[in-house]
């Protein structure tokens, strides 16, 4: 039993090993469960075993990357605090931010890729959601819930995780607004940017305005390698 275990596993990182081959060769779109399966030397059915769809390979690929980041894995790490909310939150805004700012076509491809999927199948979305829901959910309701008992955050009632989906989901319509070569909608400078929906999102969840000011403004300020600024707290 070990043994065929051992063997299934093995098999499945050889496949995700092929597709990240073929993604990063020839993309989301170019790429076929065939060539995949081509590329790990199996049949399309046995990888079908292990994957059904392209998306589902796909999604894992990114959970897997995700999971392998140093910084984000000692962020889940964490103690669950109001300190630890305000970083995921901050953290979520840089990333978004920088995919529409930064030089790597792929991520932006995949936010592409992500607001396709809301208006096809869906396949994709949902298959994301779950994994950054297994990744971070845990962590973002505890750390609401640290919040609370400190007295940083009001109560947040029934289905406290819905405050960490409304805050991606805003963040991510304000990085696509801005993929196009000329933007949709002009936000300002991006620190002015970066700063209001940070704080524009904090408030969401529940945190107060002191809460905000702490944490926020001590993080950015310990970012930039600088004492804080009273006028950015």
């Amino acid at each position: 039993m070990s043994s065929l275990r051992m063997t299934s596993d093995l098999r499945r990182q050889l496949i995700l090993g092929a597709a990240k081959r073929c993604f990063a060769r020839h993309g989301y779109t170019g790429t076929t469960t065939k060539s995949v399966a081509a590329a790990a030397a199996i049949s399309e059915a046995l990888l079908f075993k292990h994957f059904p769809s392209k998306a589902a390979l796909y999604a894992e690929i990114l959970s897997d990357e995700c999971e392998a980041d140093p910084a984000f894995t000692e962020l889940l790490e964490r103690e669950p605090s109001t300190a630890t909310l305000v970083e995921l939150i901050r953290g979520m805004v840089e990333h978004f931010l920088d995919i529409a700012d930064g030089p790597d076509q792929e991520e932006a491809q995949r936010l592409r890729l992500m607001a396709t999927s809301h208006l096809d199948d869906g396949e994709f979305a949902r298959l994301l959601y779950a994994k950054i829901e297994k990744l971070i959910g845990a962590v973002f309701v505890a750390s609401l819930e640290r919040a609370v008992a400190a007295g940083d955050a009001r109560p947040c009632g029934i289905e406290p995780l819905n405050l960490f989906w409304f805050a991606h989901h805003s963040v991510m319509t304000a990085a696509l607004t801005r993929l196009p070569a000329t933007p949709c909608l002009a936000y300002g400078k991006a620190d002015h940017l970066e700063r209001q929906l940070c704080e524009f999102l904090l408030r969401g969840i529940g945190l107060n305005d002191a809460a905000i000011a702490s944490h926020l403004g001590r993080d950015q300020a310990a970012d930039a390698g600088k004492t804080a600024i009273a006028e950015s707290a």
